[in-house]
């Protein structure tokens, strides 16, 4: 017999997303995958370093939460009760490093575009941040099924 039990689907873990707005490619391929798992709800965004293009891709992606600065994000979701679980790094790739590091500071699980960075000396840093946090950060490289976006964030 079927019940409510077998039929539940877990809730979805809260994530975020810097970069990945109008016009950009890599940030609808991670949105894709994480849709096809199933595992995610999309809830806060600065999907651009220009304001307004910010804006109006989490209205276009009907994101609420919108943000115009990675670091303010950062801050504020920390603080939040209901703040995301994981954020998606899908920045230009010499960003990578000073936005996870904003996040991985707060105690909040990375899942970073490739490549992590651009150095060796930013990667230590960045292990350094995630090892005092307690949380993970990976790479991801988008696969069909979006497999590594969930392993990153469970």
């Amino acid at each position: 017999m079927i019940d409510a039990a077998h039929t539940a689907r877990p809730e979805r873990l809260r994530l975020g997303m810097v970069g990945g707005g109008r016009d950009a490619f890599i940030g609808a391929v991670h949105r894709i995958a994480a849709r096809i798992d199933d595992q995610y709800e999309l809830v806060a965004g600065c999907f651009s370093s220009n304001p307004e293009k910010a804006l109006a891709s989490a209205t276009d992606l009907g994101v609420a939460r919108a943000y115009t600065s990675f670091a303010e994000m950062a801050s504020r979701e920390a603080r939040r009760r209901d703040g995301i679980d994981a954020v998606a790094i899908v920045t230009p790739n010499h960003m990578h490093a000073p936005v996870a590091l904003q996040f991985l500071k707060r105690g909040i699980h990375v899942i970073c575009d490739k490549p992590l960075t651009a150095t060796l000396a930013e990667a230590k840093k960045l292990a350094k941040a995630a090892e005092a946090a307690g949380v993970p950060f990976v790479e991801s490289t988008v696969s069909i099924c979006g497999l590594d976006e969930v392993a990153a964030a469970t």
